[in-house]
């Protein structure tokens, strides 16, 4: 019996609608991943914060997101990305080591600061001396790095932890000595010379302290020392807070290239603002890092003493003049480890 073309029609449409079904539904039900590139000591940070915002994700869009990290030393960390590394968002410890992304166009938003709030900044922190217990060499402030003492700090061309240390020396040079910067180079030519090894990143110079007993002083972002006492026990290390630190804030953003072309742009928008919320921010504040939020802030205070900082983009220049001046090839930190004694 030959059938009507209206029969044939309906036939042929249930044969080529019927196989779409599975594959829309295997893909629908497909998890979701996400990708976090991060400088190495927010390790601990971000494995709080992420089944953190999986649970937050799946109860607003019922969604399943997972966020895996990466974690090194930060601008080997920004040039992996920069040569591939497929990360959804990337959470950094200066505004460089997002900047340098902006080589490659399409993969970051150059309008980037303005994408989240407080400068796309969740958090901040500044840098601080770890000694040990007991403070043998009685160290309290940067004029105490020049004498006999040996002090353990990340390597500036590859650690943004590093810079911010050596900016750091820098401005108090310069505050000691009427912002004459030939006595300034000096001052931290000084301080660098009772350095004994230079560490990829701060977990690893953390670790040379720690574990490997190199130093009298290690110089860091505030939250090691809580790093540290959980580790180690809090009757190993003290933290002194010097006259002067430097502000770090912690910038982040979206690799939108990755992100749409992986089709997570939703997601990875959603786990950035979610760094924003006061659930994440008492993670960042238990954490010992600087939260954005000010009520969140004013609950921790006693956490973070008061310590007077310099912005780097407000009292040095800039990045861009600290990176020209200090950091680049043939700059004033290659001149002061080619002199050293």
């Amino acid at each position: 019996m030959l059938m009507t073309r209206r029969a044939l029609w309906a036939l042929f449409g249930a044969f080529a609608v019927a196989p779409l079904a599975p594959s829309v539904q295997a893909q629908t039900s497909e998890p979701i991943t996400l990708l976090n590139v991060s400088y190495d000591i927010s390790r601990e940070l971000y494995k709080e914060i992420n089944p953190a915002f999986s649970a937050y994700w799946k109860a607003k869009t019922g969604q399943d997101v997972t966020v895996n990290q990466s974690h090194g030393g930060s601008s080997k960390q920004a040039g992996s990305v920069l040569n591939g590394l497929e990360a959804d968002v990337i959470t950094m410890n200066q505004s460089p080591d997002i900047d340098v992304l902006l080589s490659r166009p399409g993969l970051i938003a150059p309008d980037w600061r303005e994408k989240f709030p407080n400068g796309a900044a969740p958090y901040s922190t500044v840098s601080v001396f770890i000694v040990r217990k007991g403070n043998p060499k009685n160290i309290q402030d940067w004029s105490d790095l020049t004498g006999d003492v040996q002090v353990v700090v990340p390597n500036p061309k590859t650690s943004g932890n590093g810079r911010y240390t050596y900016l750091a020396a820098w401005g108090y040079g310069l505050e000691q000595n009427g912002g004459d910067e030939a006595k300034a180079y000096d001052f931290v030519k000084a301080v660098f010379d009772n350095v004994p090894i230079l560490d990829g990143g701060g977990r690893g110079a953390t670790t040379s302290f720690a574990q490997r007993d190199i130093g009298d002083v290690l110089i860091t972002f505030e939250n090691e020392s809580a790093a540290l006492a959980a580790e180690f026990g809090a009757d190993k290390f003290e933290v002194v807070y010097p006259s002067l630190s430097v502000g770090a804030p912690a910038p982040v953003a979206v690799v939108e290239g990755v992100a749409k072309a992986r089709g997570t742009l939703e997601q990875a928008t959603g786990y950035l603002n979610f760094l924003y919320t006061p659930e994440a921010q008492e993670i960042i504040a238990n954490r010992q890092f600087r939260p954005s939020d000010p009520e969140v802030f004013a609950r921790h205070a006693e956490t973070f003493p008061e310590i007077k900082t310099l912005s780097v983009e407000t009292d040095l220049g800039g990045w861009p003049k600290a990176q020209e001046t200090h950091f680049a090839d043939g700059g004033f930190y290659d001149k002061i480890m080619a002199e050293r004694r």
